[in-house]
């Protein structure tokens, strides 16, 4: 009997792809890879924050490959979960075509702190270690 080894595939989406969503593909792809893949998109595309590279890579998660991508670029593409991250990508992205299950978890903005260089790294590394709790509750 041939059983094939199927990864969920997960969607993260948030406004601009350059925080939010861009963490939690590089944490569930870094922990639980074995059986989800993750990929994230923007309602619109910006860059990803160089605070997003430097806090997954001080986990050992290399992300700084990746880029800020908009959600069209998945069209056409099935996924098993889809998950808003952020309360204005619930809003302007309520419906994903290909979807078969839709999330929404509101994680803070990093992005939006103001104040030291090491202020905003602190930011980041509070919304990383937010979404790396929830997505072990989720897919453990």
């Amino acid at each position: 009997m041939n059983i094939e080894n199927k990864k969920k595939k997960v969607l993260f989406i948030c406004t601009h792809n350059s925080a939010r969503s861009q963490l939690a593909e590089g944490l569930l792809n870094h922990s639980f890879s074995q059986d989800h893949q993750g990929f994230s998109a923007g309602t619109e595309a910006t860059a990803v924050r160089p605070q997003a590279i430097a806090v997954m890579a001080e986990i050992g998660c290399d992300i700084s490959h990746y880029r800020s991508k908009t959600v069209h670029e998945f069209e056409g593409i099935d996924f098993d979960y889809v998950i808003t991250v952020c309360d204005n990508a619930k809003e302007t992205c309520p419906y994903f075509p290909g979807a078969r299950a839709y999330i929404h978890k509101s994680f803070k903005d990093p992005s939006s702190v103001e104040g030291t260089e090491e202020d905003k790294l602190q930011a980041f590394r509070n919304t990383r270690e937010e979404i790396k709790a929830w997505l072990e509750d989720m897919f453990r």
